[in-house]
């Protein structure tokens, strides 16, 4: 499966093309916008993007009006065929998000049922009761997602629904040749549904991937052979951020080993997760870690761990945002892209991972652990890497077993002889691969 190999680059299109936040009804091409940006996602070592929402919308894109039809703020359908033909042309894969559990208001089947009621050819589209009241007061009760009325829900046992969606599905990987879906709120889908996606999908189109929103809980409820490839890593996440704000690595570590480890229970071992330290719907890493020190470091910990790497734009450079200041300023508008030392760094373990065999499908086992340090094996049969990080101000000599004297590190391409013990430099991170 390509995605396993990948590391993605997420645009969430409305805020990166300073869109109006409610839909305005006026068409503008700022979609083409992405292509500008083809050579950074290049240069920052990603070879797949991940859009959310694209389609048109209320407002926000996960209020979906029509599943066939590229928002107007955005541009045209034509438009964004031209962005994705310039993507693939790249060697970049495309993902776009599947928003199946609800729709807006504004979606048609809703719009048809709101004006002839019972007599909508679509009131089993959705879940309501003609009988009740909401809060528009529109004489009718209907459920939404968790809460949020104005998403309302679909009805994914109605195979019309079904079809529908499939439909449009296969209109996008026809008009924009896309490589894979990632699907909004995936915990509150339907699982039958999604079984159904599964098939159809992998007949659709070879190594057609699918990614599922999900938050804590087993994965594996989700992610398996008959559903979903892979699910966002939201246990890791959480771990990523922490560990280093608590000068505490055995938190990250011991999470990994749940997931990843050599132990036999361990959860998801030889499976894909997706890895982030942050997106669309978090505050920015950079305005999460205590020390900024810390960001390269924490991109090395995403890159090096079992899954694949996630960056959200912007951050690659440290743009700043926090969650308490809204949608808004977690989804900017930059003019164009910052290419910096973090960058850069980024960039090369990026480059790192999608090369190393070992990186993108080894086992995972911890080698030495301290508050402050780590070092981690990532092994296939045919190559073996280690992963070290010292998060303290600090010089930090490691002593351990390394199997071997010597190896290259994947992001410098310098040697490392590990005679007489490591030496970690403060704030320092490597990807050993070590020779036989």
């Amino acid at each position: 499966m390509w995605a396993y190999e990948s590391v993605f680059y997420q645009i969430y299109p409305l805020g990166f093309c300073g869109a109006p936040l409610v839909n305005d009804g006026v068409r503008e091409s700022r979609i083409r916008k992405v292509e500008d940006w083809i050579v950074h996602i290049l240069n920052v070592g990603a070879n797949a993007v991940y859009f959310s929402p694209v389609f048109e919308s209320d407002s926000h894109g996960y209020d979906t009006r029509d599943f066939r039809r590229i928002d107007v703020r955005l541009g045209t359908n034509e438009d964004f065929a031209h962005v994705c033909k310039a993507l693939h042309e790249a060697g970049i894969r495309v993902v776009l998000d599947g928003v199946f559990h609800h729709v807006g208001r504004g979606f048609f089947a809703f719009q048809d049922v709101l004006k002839n009621r019972e007599a909508s050819l679509y009131k089993d589209w959705f879940h309501i009761n003609f009988s009740g009241n909401n809060g528009y007061n529109d004489g009718l009760w209907y459920e939404g997602w968790e809460g949020h009325y104005e998403l309302v829900k679909l009805n994914l046992r109605n195979e019309a629904v079904i079809d529908h969606i499939f439909g449009s599905i296969r209109q996008w990987v026809e008009e924009f040749g896309i490589d894979g879906l990632r699907l909004d709120v995936a915990y509150c889908l339907d699982r039958d549904f999604l079984r159904r996606l599964r098939g159809f999908t992998d007949g659709l189109k070879p190594d057609f991937f699918l990614v599922g929103e999900l938050l804590h809980g087993d994965y594996n409820q989700f992610v398996n052979d008959s559903m979903l490839h892979s699910a966002t890593n939201y246990e890791c996440y959480k771990g990523l951020y922490s560990s280093f704000n608590s000068m505490n690595l055995f938190e990250i570590i011991h999470s990994l080993l749940r997931q990843f480890g050599p132990e036999p229970w361990t959860l998801y071992k030889g499976k894909h997760l997706f890895s982030f330290v942050d997106n669309h719907d978090v505050s920015r890493i950079a305005s999460m870690l205590a020390n900024e020190k810390h960001l390269p470091l924490i991109y090395a910990l995403m890159m090096g761990m079992p899954g694949i790497p996630c960056i959200y734009y912007g951050s690659e450079w440290g743009a700043k945002a926090r969650k308490e200041e809204g949608d808004p300023a977690l989804r900017a508008c930059f003019e164009s892209p910052v290419e910096n030392e973090l960058t850069k760094w980024i960039a090369a373990a990026a480059r790192a991972h999608r090369e190393s065999r070992a990186l993108c499908y080894g086992s995972f086992r911890s080698v030495l652990l301290t508050n402050k340090q780590c070092i981690f094996e990532r092994k296939t049969d045919t190559e073996r890497v280690l992963v070290a990080v010292n998060a303290d101000g600090e010089r930090y000599t490691a002593h351990f077993d390394a199997g071997c004297g010597t190896a290259v590190d994947l992001i410098t391409g310098s040697f490392h002889d590990f005679g007489g013990g490591s030496e970690l430099p403060p704030y320092s991170a490597y990807f050993w691969k070590m020779e036989r």
